[in-house]
């Protein structure tokens, strides 16, 4: 067999704009599963640029599945973006410390966690994912959308902000899709089944 190499950052011959993305990641908490891609206009390098307000000291992660496909553009936008919203100001007076320096004394940011992204999802160009968001295994989020609350596995979601769609399947053969997890088979048994991957009998 003949397989794609998942550990190769640049898994089409003479072409750099795409890339297998858990292999240029370097921020740690940025988790990426194998054969997920990034596709951008420019430069690759652009994918962390666009994790945004990700702060070491906040601690929060990206965590992204298999086999998920990532177009340009698409932000993700990480709690450190977060301000006080039950107070009577949101400003960040702590931030520019001298005699503000103890304005959050004995407060904290609003922490929303981690965003998470199932396996086999394709997130479409310019789309933008909050803090805190689940997004499904086999969810597709359409162009220029907003996702600000969960996406269900295998559910097409678009708008600003993002609203369902439709559910790509039955409820009955998505159930079928989460127990096959195919991409958690061997490589061989997933190269052997392409065919069936690509169809749309189950």
């Amino acid at each position: 067999m003949n397989i794609p190499n998942k550990d190769q950052a640049f898994p089409l011959e003479h072409y750099k704009k795409l890339c297998f993305l858990k292999n240029i990641i370097k921020n740690p908490n940025i988790i990426v599963g194998d054969y997920t891609y990034y596709d951008d206009f420019e430069n690759v390098e652009n994918f962390e640029k666009n994790v945004k307000y990700h702060f070491d000291f906040v601690g929060d992660k990206l965590i992204i599945g298999k086999f998920c496909m990532i177009a340009s553009d698409v932000k993700f936008i990480m709690n450190g973006a977060n301000h006080l919203t039950d107070a009577i100001s949101t400003y960040p007076f702590a931030i520019f410390g001298h005699d503000w320096k103890d304005a959050m004394q004995g407060k904290i940011y609003p922490q929303k966690g981690d965003i998470v992204i199932g396996n086999d999802v394709w997130i479409g160009y310019n789309a933008t994912i909050m803090a805190g968001i689940t997004i499904g295994d086999g969810a597709i989020i359409a162009t220029n959308s907003t996702v600000v609350k969960d996406v269900p596995p295998y559910t097409i979601v678009g708008g600003n902000p993002a609203k369902e769609v439709k559910k790509r399947f039955s409820d009955e053969k998505i159930q079928k899709l989460l127990d096959m997890k195919w991409w958690d088979w061997e490589l061989e048994k997933i190269t052997e089944n392409v065919q069936f991957l690509t169809g749309n009998e189950f």
